[in-house]
């Protein structure tokens, strides 16, 4: 999961100046974790530990109470609600990758992205694309290819993969949607020569940047076998001793890379 986080952190600067183009400086001095990282290691922690979903993602909330988060989430983070709130925004997806890592059996990543998700997003399009993240991750660590990912993502989930990056960039707009997001992510990674590509690909679109890379990122990753040194030592630089506790403890506790 990493390679979302990695994402995100790239893509932090972005989000809000916009731009369309592959040319871009990787990290700026500004360069930080948002609501996506905490989130995907919340998730993660719950994974890890056997924790429910919605108990973490309160209590990293807490920890983290200004990094960015919606105003429904921030809403039902801060609060005793335990009930969801039928969104169908992007935050589901975003802070799925470590499921689709963790779990050896398509039916299982499938069960458990939705059970991730419905904890706030309960809106059959924020579980859709919570499932369609985490099962292309879980598909790209399993070795299967790039026309395999594609196929399997269309068949189930009836998003559009055929449009190209070129198509997609020069009218795309923030859209915190899955829908106006998840495919889009989908198609930088099909689109990508290696991981540092995808990134650059995700947030040559403009848009929720940061999350569009984290999106990216974690299939990126999954496919290309991890994500390069230099990436990697930046990121961890940039996140605080819990956070990067919890992804250290994650990547041992699962063999990744």
């Amino acid at each position: 999961m990493l390679g979302a986080i990695a994402g995100d952190i790239i893509g932090s600067v972005y989000e809000w100046h916009n731009i369309k183009t592959k040319d871009f400086p990787l990290f700026k001095r500004n360069s930080d974790f948002t609501d996506d990282t905490v989130l995907t290691v919340a998730i993660a922690d719950a994974i890890i530990n056997n924790k429910p979903y919605n108990l973490k993602l309160k209590e990293y909330y807490k920890r983290y109470p200004k990094r960015g988060y919606g105003a429904s989430f921030q809403g039902w983070g801060k609060s005793d609600n335990m009930q969801p709130y039928n969104s169908w925004g992007n935050g589901s997806a975003m802070r799925v990758s470590a499921v689709g890592f963790a779990f050896d059996e398509l039916e299982t990543v499938l069960l458990e992205a939705k059970k991730s998700a419905e904890v706030t997003h309960n809106h059959p399009e924020g579980i859709k694309g919570t499932q369609a993240t985490a099962s292309a991750i879980f598909l790209a660590r399993k070795g299967k290819n790039k026309i395999e990912i594609k196929t399997f993502i269309e068949d189930n989930f009836a998003y559009n993969l055929n449009e190209t990056l070129a198509e997609i960039r020069p009218n795309y707009k923030f859209d915190v949607s899955c829908q106006g997001s998840v495919p889009q992510a989908i198609i930088a990674f099909l689109e990508s020569e290696n991981y540092e590509d995808a990134i650059r690909n995700a947030i040559s679109l403009g848009g929720d940047s940061d999350t569009i890379a984290c999106l990216c990122g974690g299939i990126a990753e999954a496919f290309y076998g991890g994500i390069p040194e230099y990436i990697a030592s930046e990121t961890k630089a940039i996140l605080d001793k819990n956070l990067l506790n919890v992804v250290q403890e994650f990547r041992q506790k699962y063999l990744l890379f």
